[in-house]
């Protein structure tokens, strides 16, 4: 299963990718909102992890796109967002989950 880690935060970014590798998944990960288009538009994801607090733009904006392009990719966000009003406006614009920061790299996962 091939995964999209967009985070921008370089420590975070490398933790996830060597977690996930170690859980048996090929990472690609993208750091900005530019890099994430990039990546989308050369492979084909089994499911994207989407930080929403990119240096260049809301990560929001690339669920839109990949949510208008009407792309079924699995994307769950993981942000450090954490209000109930930021989880539901993620889930309504099409997120398939959303695990707030901290969290359990166990439970990131099982959610994969």
């Amino acid at each position: 299963m091939r995964l999209l880690v967009i985070e921008d935060n370089a420590e975070l970014g490398q933790l996830l990718a060597k977690g996930l590798i170690d859980a048996g998944f090929q990472v690609d990960s993208a750091a900005t909102a530019e890099d994430a288009r990039s990546a989308l538009m050369t492979t084909r994801y089994s499911s994207i992890v989407l930080d929403l607090g990119l240096p260049d733009e809301d990560g929001m904006s690339i669920l839109q796109e990949i949510r208008g392009k009407k792309d079924p990719v699995p994307v769950l966000i993981l942000t450090a967002r954490s209000a109930a009003s930021d989880r539901v406006k993620g889930l309504r614009s099409g997120a398939d989950d959303y695990l707030v920061k901290p969290f359990a790299f166990e439970e990131l996962v099982a959610r994969l």
